[in-house]
């Protein structure tokens, strides 16, 4: 099963717009020298979006390359066409990914049974055990419980990042997901509550700067040393709050900029902070 901490990877850029590739390098080995338990290239964090398919394709051989097989790599393949979608999983695992990570279809907005079939072909013909990426935030679609229970019973579909904003829909899917079927949380914020309710875990933002603390804090939890957990929970709470005082993964790279880890470079249409926003994030911990 995949459990612990799982760090959605930013890209750094170059001043020319470029991928930054050695800050990218140094990065992943800041996190395996920090312990992480796993990583995620291309995801949102990633700027995926932006990324052509040969960025992403060295991008995911770099961290499959230095994560050397002790370390599972989660490549985002995800798209709103399937058979794209399909094509991007083959490429990710060609590249030396060991799993996918599909979010819900975005802007096409399909029904219940799109979604399922949507998953499962690329489940079928991807090649990948796939982690689902449910973020209605994002996407305008929701994955209702009923609908993820059914996908879990795919022997190729073995996770979900959880990222649906409802702590009903949460304390629900937990209270029936089959034992042997990750559930991680998508969100910093929840991933104390989360784990305590029967969670195995995070795909983080907040690792990319916080490696170690994140780490203590999910196998404090997973241990079931909740006072430890909660207390580190509640050291990280004000950069949960103000990681997303604009849209991710702008607030977490210009962090990690003023702690000289990457350049301050984005690519259209995401834009640097507003100064008073900025100064809010900076001042964080200060």
């Amino acid at each position: 099963m995949l459990q612990g901490v799982y760090t959605a990877l930013v890209t750094p850029f170059n001043m020319d717009g470029s991928v930054d590739y050695e800050a990218f390098k140094a990065l992943v080995e800041r996190q395996i020298d920090l312990g992480i338990d796993g990583l995620v290239p291309i995801g949102t964090t990633g700027e995926s979006p932006t990324l052509s398919d040969d960025e992403k394709d060295r991008l995911i051989r770099i961290t499959a390359d230095l994560a050397g097989g002790e370390l599972p790599v989660i490549a985002g393949s995800g798209s709103n066409s399937t058979a794209h979608a399909i094509e991007a999983t083959i490429r990710a695992k060609d590249n030396g990914a060991d799993h996918t990570l599909q979010v819900s279809p975005y802007y096409n907005k399909p029904s219940e049974e799109g979604l399922y079939r949507h998953f499962t072909e690329i489940a079928e013909k991807g090649g990948l055990p796939m982690v689902i990426y449910n973020v209605p935030g994002r996407t305008s679609v929701n994955i209702p419980v009923d609908l993820l229970l059914r996908l879990a019973r795919h022997p190729q579909i073995v996770a979900v990042k959880e990222a649906c904003g409802s702590i009903t829909q949460i304390i629900d899917l937990m209270s029936r997901v089959p034992e042997d079927f990750s559930v991680l949380s998508g969100d910093d914020a929840l991933t104390l509550p989360m784990i305590a309710l029967g969670g195995h875990g995070i795909i983080s933002v907040a690792s990319n700067m916080f490696v170690s603390e994140m780490s203590r804090l999910v196998h404090e939890a997973l241990d079931g040393n909740y006072a430890v957990a909660r207390e580190v929970h509640n050291h990280l709470h004000p950069f949960f709050v103000n990681e997303f005082i604009e849209t991710n993964p702008v607030p977490i790279k210009t962090y990690m900029a003023d702690a000289g880890l990457l350049k301050e470079v984005f690519r259209l249409p995401l834009a640097p902070l507003r100064e008073h926003n900025k100064e809010i994030l900076l001042n964080t911990y200060r």
